[in-house]
C-alpha cells in the first residue's frame, strides 16, 4: 500500500520530533547516577584543584556525585585515551589542558586523534605564564633580558617543568620571535625548576603562577613580564610580554571535554552549568587563588580554542625540532 507524500513527511516530521524530545529528555534528566571527570596529573596540583572545584560545583548543582579520578602518566595521555574509549554517554569527563594541544604533535604515535576523538563541553580557565628570573642576573625589563640573551647567545639556560610541557613551548615561541639562543634545562615539574633558578643554577623560568608567585612577592624571583594578551591582576604592575615583543601571547588553560558523540543535549546541560559556576563570585575567588581567572565559552568556542592553540603549538614543535628522549 503506497503512502501519500503528504502522510509520508507528516509521520517522518512526528518521528523527528519524537527523538528531539527524547534527546531533551535525556539531558533534562542527566545526570541519574555519578560522573567520572578524569585528571591526566596526580592530585594536589593546581590542574587537580581545579577540577575539584568544578566537581564540586557540578556535585551541588546536578544532585548526583562529579568523582576525580586521576591518572597521570605519559604527559596526561593515559587519561585521555581512557576517556576517548569510554562510553559517550556523559558519565566520564576530561579535563584538558595545554597539554592536550602539545602533545598532538609531540607524540608521534598517539592511539587518537585528540580533535576528532573528543566533545568539547566547557572551558574553565586561563591563567599567564610569569617570566621570572634569577635576582643574580643583571636585567630589570624584558627588553634588558632580550639584549643579554643576544649578547650571550647559548649562555642563558632556562628552566621548564619537562620537555614539551608549556612551560618549554612558551619559550621555544619567545625565542623564534626575538631571535634568541637560550638553552633548555628540563625538570620534573616546577618546583625543582623554580628551585634551581632561585639558586642561579638556571637563570630563567616562564613559570605557572601559582607555583611562582610568592617568590616573585618575596624577592626570590624577579618577574620581568607575563605571556597573556592583557595584564594579570596578581602582579599589577608587570608588564605583558607583547608590550616589548608584539604579538607575543600565551597561556596555561584548562577545561572539560567529553567522549565524541555524547548527546548535544548533555554537552549543552553541562556547559550551562560550569558557565553558571564561572560567573559565581566565591568560585571566580578560588579561581584568582590559583593564579587564574574565569574563561567562560560555548562549546564550539571552546572547540576552535583548542583547535587553534593545536595548530600554534604543532607549529612551534616542529620548527624547533621539540622530541621526546
Amino acid at each position: 500500500m503506497k503512502c501519500p507524500r503528504r502522510r509520508f513527511l507528516h509521520l517522518a516530521g512526528g518521528a523527528a520530533a519524537l527523538a528531539a524530545l527524547s534527546r531533551v529528555a535525556r539531558a533534562q534528566d542527566y545526570p541519574t547516577r555519578p560522573v567520572r571527570i578524569v585528571v591526566g596529573f596526580a592530585a594536589g596540583g593546581v590542574t587537580d584543584i581545579a577540577a575539584r572545584l568544578i566537581g564540586q560545583w557540578l556535585s551541588e548543582r546536578l544532585g548526583e556525585q562529579f568523582i576525580i579520578d586521576n591518572r597521570p602518566g605519559a604527559g596526561s595521555n593515559i587519561a585521555t585515551d581512557a576517556v576517548i574509549h569510554s562510553a559517550p554517554d556523559g558519565y566520564t569527563l576530561l579535563l584538558v589542558g595545554p597539554a592536550a594541544a602539545i602533545n598532538a604533535t609531540l607524540y608521534p604515535r598517539l592511539g587518537f586523534n585528540f580533535l576528532h576523538d573528543t566533545a568539547p563541553v566547557a572551558s574553565v580557565y586561563s591563567a599567564p605564564l610569569v617570566i621570572a628570573v634569577s635576582p643574580s642576573l643583571p636585567v630589570k625589563t624584558l627588553a634588558d633580558l632580550i639584549a643579554y640573551a643576544k649578547a650571550n647567545p647559548g649562555k642563558i639556560n632556562f628552566a621548564s617543568a619537562g620537555t614539551g610541557t608549556s612551560s618549554h613551548v612558551t619559550v621555544e615561541l619567545f625565542k623564534r620571535m626575538t631571535g634568541t639562543d637560550m638553552q633548555h634545562l628540563p625538570y620534573r615539574g616546577d618546583a625543582p625548576a623554580i628551585t634551581d633558578v632561585i639558586s642561579g643554577q638556571a637563570q630563567v623560568m616562564f613559570a605557572n603562577t601559582a607555583a611562582s608567585i610568592e617568590h616573585v612577592r618575596s624577592g626570590r624571583l624577579r618577574a620581568l613580564a607575563v605571556t597573556t594578551a592583557t595584564r594579570w591582576d596578581g602582579l599589577p604592575g608587570i608588564p605583558t610580554a607583547a608590550e616589548s615583543v608584539p604579538g607575543f601571547e600565551a597561556s596555561s588553560w584548562q577545561g572539560i571535554v567529553a567522549p565524541r558523540n555524547v548527546p548535544a543535549g548533555i554537552i549543552d546541560r553541562l556547559n550551562a552549568e560550569i558557565n553558571a559556576g564561572l560567573a559565581d563570585p566565591r568560585l571566580q575567588m578560588r579561581l584568582v587563588e590559583l593564579g587564574a581567572a574565569a574563561l567562560p565559552m560555548t562549546p564550539a568556542q571552546f572547540g576552535k580554542f583548542v583547535a587553534d592553540e593545536t595548530e600554534k603549538w604543532g607549529r612551534v614543535i616542529r620548527a624547533a625540532h621539540i622530541r621526546l628522549e
